[in-house]
C-alpha cells in the first residue's frame, strides 16, 4: 500500500491484536493504517506448507479454549476447516519410557500440583509456582517441562496469581490448514504497511508522530500491539518516555517455545506403521524434555516442541533438528536415523520483532497485565496477548485485546 503521511489511527504491529483492531475500526469513518516491521502479517503466527501436504505452524497452532475462542467462528465465516480431534500432549504412544502405572502416577502428581497452586493463589502474597511442587516428587521434572510448553519458562519464574487468572476450558482444536493461515486470511482486508519498522512514538505534541524506517507518519491516535520484549528493552522508544509501561512490560517477559518439523522419507508401509496423531516425550525425569507429535493429521512427518531454557539452549546452538532426530532414534530405533529430514525450525528468541514466544507474569507481577493495558491521554492505546486478563499467551487473547483497544479508540472520539 502507499505509505500515508496522516491518519486518524495508526496501529503498531500486524499480529492478531493489531489485525483485530483494524478489522474493528473498518466500518468507522476513521482512516487507519497498520505498521508492520516484517514483510508479512501475522506476528507470532505463520504457516508454512511443504511437499506431501505437510502443514507447519511456526508459531501458534492450537485454538485453545475452542468453545470460547473467537477464531473458531472466524474460521467458519472464512470456510476454513477446523479439526476437533483432541490433542495427546500428556500421553505417551507405545508406552515407551512411560508404562501405564507410571502414566497414572504422573497424572495424579500433576493434578495435585495444580490443586495446590489453586489453593496458594487464594492467598494475598504471590509466589513462584515452583513453591507448590512436592519436594522430592519424581514427577517434578516433567511437571516443570510442561510449564515450559504452557508458559515458555520454568515454574520458578511463573506467578501463581497469574496462573490462576488464566481461563482454560481444556478444549483444544486446530485449523486444518494452519492457525497462521487462518490469521493471515482474517487480516487480509487490513490496510497494512509492510517492512515498516516503528522506531519512535512521539506523543509530545497535539498529534502522535510515529518515526518509522520509511518516514514519519502523523496520527490522531495510536494503538500499540507489539510484544512486551520490545517495550521492556525500548526497541520502540516513546517521547516523552513511559517508564510505567516499560516496568509493566518487564514484569511480563516472553517465554520461549520452539518447534521443528521433520519429514519422514520412507515407504508408505513404514510411515503408516506409526500411529497418526501419536505423542512421545523424550524423557520423563527432567525439565529439558522434547515433546513430539507423530504424524499430525496423518502427515508423513514428526513435529518437535521445546520450551524454556532447553529451547533457548538449542536455539542458540542451532541444534533443534539434531536434538529431535537423536531423540526419535533413541525412542523408536536406529532405522529412523536415515529417514528423518528437517524441513523447518522456529527461532523466536532470535526474531528481532518478537524476541520470544508468549508472555508470562513473573512472581509479584500479575497486576502488570492491567497496567500495560491502560490507555494514556485518550491518544495512546495498548493491546496484545500480554494485556489479556484471562487469555494471555494465546492468539485469541490477542484478538480480544485488539478489539478492546479499538473500542476504546471509538469511545474516545
Amino acid at each position: 500500500m502507499t505509505f500515508p503521511s496522516h491518519v486518524d489511527v495508526a496501529i503498531v504491529g500486524a499480529g492478531a491484536a493489531g489485525l483485530a483492531a483494524a478489522r474493528t475500526l473498518e466500518t468507522s469513518q476513521l482512516s487507519v493504517v497498520v505498521l508492520e516491521a516484517r514483510p508479512r502479517i501475522g506476528g507470532r503466527s505463520q504457516t508454512l506448507t511443504f511437499p506431501n501436504d505437510i502443514i507447519f505452524d511456526v508459531g501458534c497452532e492450537w485454538l485453545h479454549s475452542a468453545d470460547r475462542n473467537a477464531f473458531v467462528d472466524i474460521a467458519k465465516t472464512l470456510n476454513i476447516e477446523v479439526s476437533q480431534a483432541r490433542p495427546h500432549w500428556r500421553e505417551q504412544t507405545f508406552n515407551i519410557q512411560f508404562p501405564a502405572d507410571d502414566f497414572r502416577a504422573f497424572r495424579v502428581a500433576s493434578d495435585q500440583f495444580y490443586e495446590r497452586c489453586e489453593e496458594a493463589a487464594e492467598l494475598d502474597d504471590d509466589r513462584p509456582a515452583s513453591a507448590c511442587l512436592e519436594p522430592g516428587n519424581r514427577w517434578n521434572g516433567l511437571i516443570d517441562a510442561i510449564s515450559t510448553y504452557i508458559n515458555g519458562t520454568e515454574l520458578n519464574r511463573v506467578s501463581i496469581h497469574d496462573m490462576d487468572a488464566y481461563e482454560d476450558s481444556e478444549i483444544n482444536w486446530r485449523p486444518r490448514r494452519g492457525y497462521g493461515a487462518l490469521i493471515a486470511a482474517y487480516g487480509a482486508p487490513c490496510p497494512v504497511a509492510l517492512n515498516t519498522q516503528v522506531l519512535v512514538i512521539d506523543h509530545s505534541g497535539s498529534r502522535v508522530m510515529i518515526e518509522t524506517s520509511r518516514g514519519t507518519i502523523s496520527a490522531a491516535k495510536a494503538i500499540v500491539t507489539v510484544p512486551t520484549t520490545l517495550l521492556a528493552n525500548e526497541s520502540i522508544r516513546f517521547r516523552p518516555a513511559l517508564p510505567e509501561k516499560v516496568v509493566a512490560a518487564a514484569g511480563l517477559p516472553l517465554g520461549l517455545a520452539n518447534k521443528v518439523m521433520l519429514a519422514i522419507d520412507a515407504s508408505p508401509d513404514f510411515i503408516e506403521a506409526m500411529p497418526a496423531n501419536g505423542h512421545l516425550f523424550s524423557a520423563t525425569d527432567r525439565a529439558a524434555v522434547g515433546s513430539y507429535d507423530l504424524r499430525p493429521f496423518g502427515q508423513p512427518c514428526i513435529a518437535g516442541f521445546f520450551g524454556g531454557a532447553f529451547a533457548r539452549d538449542l536455539e542458540d546452538a542451532d541444534a533443534l533438528a539434531t536434538q529431535s532426530i537423536d531423540d526419535i532414534v533413541k525412542l523408536l530405533g536406529s532405522e529412523f536415523r536415515g529417514k528423518l529430514r528437517p524441513l523447518a525450525v522456529s527461532r523466536w528468541a532470535n526474531d528481532p520483532f518478537a524476541q520470544g514466544s508468549y508472555s508470562h507474569a513473573l512472581p509479584d507481577h500479575a497486576e502488570d497485565r492491567e497496567e500495560l493495558a491502560v490507555p494514556l491521554d485518550n491518544r495512546l492505546f495498548f493491546a496484545g496477548e500480554a494485556t489479556s486478563p484471562h487469555f494471555f499467551s494465546t492468539a485469541h487473547g490477542a484478538l480480544e485485546s485488539g478489539i478492546r483497544a479499538a473500542r476504546e479508540v471509538l469511545d474516545s472520539v
